[in-house]
């Protein structure tokens, strides 16, 4: 079995998905050869994004894609990807690679030190997790990030974070069963860790690359609410 799996959904990323992939497939030959592989899960893109990764498998061995259309949102998205994962590890992150690359071999050697199921990264951990965010944005996204951990009866103290890891039984396990395809799909994988009690431990990350955001912290927060009681009510539904 390889070491690791990264997974990275993308739609319409043609303008900077190369460079990134690059970048990635570089660091991990250098430090993985051999031991790796990156699916790379195009979730019904309209600009050239198939095209441009499909091109770079030919030089790539470690770099597969899979692609379905219509869109379906980051959670159905990686739920493919992660499913169909062969590595021991199991890390999904951005696209744009906001948090870098060298996070994911920090995980990579966390994990290998064995008594943890589960990896997550977390921006509240580091001193600068938050550097180059506004004001407004860092205090909006602070708060937003609370309010979802107390609704959800978190222990995690940044749910949303954009890079976590799994062991690939629990990946599959977890992202098998996901029902949620859109942003609120960290919540549903993270409940059902809590009731399985997976092992976990928090990984401080920082934003390095800031990309456009889509995210807007008072609408989504009660999104992500609707969404959450939704995905209370399947769990109970499936423990009767």
């Amino acid at each position: 079995m390889l070491r690791l799996s990264v997974v990275i959904p993308m739609y319409n990323e043609e303008a900077v998905i190369s460079e990134n992939i690059c970048t990635l497939m570089h660091v991990l030959d250098k430090a993985l050869p051999s031991e790796y592989e990156v699916i790379a899960v195009n979730d019904g893109s309209t600009d050239r994004t198939l095209e441009t990764v499909s091109a770079l498998c030919a030089h790539y061995p470690a770099l597969r894609i899979l692609s379905h259309t219509p869109n379906r949102g980051k959670g159905g998205t990686l739920k493919e990807g992660m499913t169909a994962a062969m590595g021991r590890f199991v890390l999904f992150t951005d696209s744009d690679l906001a948090y870098g690359t060298a996070p994911i071999l920090a995980f990579l050697e966390r994990f290998e030190q064995g008594d943890v199921g589960m990896l997550l990264g977390s921006r509240a951990l580091c001193d600068d997790g938050y550097a180059g965010y506004s004001r407004l944005r860092c205090l909006m996204s602070r708060v937003y990030l609370a309010f979802v951990k107390t609704a959800a009866g978190f222990r995690y103290s940044d749910s949303q974070c954009g890079i976590k890891g799994f062991e690939n039984g629990a990946a599959k396990r977890l992202f098998g069963d996901l029902e949620t395809n859109g942003f609120a799909f960290d919540l549903e994988i993270l409940l059902a860790a809590n009731a399985e009690k997976l092992p976990f431990c928090e990984m401080p990350v920082k934003v390095i690359r800031h990309g456009n955001s889509t995210v807007h912290p008072a609408r989504d927060a009660l999104r992500m609410l609707r969404d959450l009681r939704k995905i209370k009510k399947r769990q109970k539904e499936k423990q009767k």
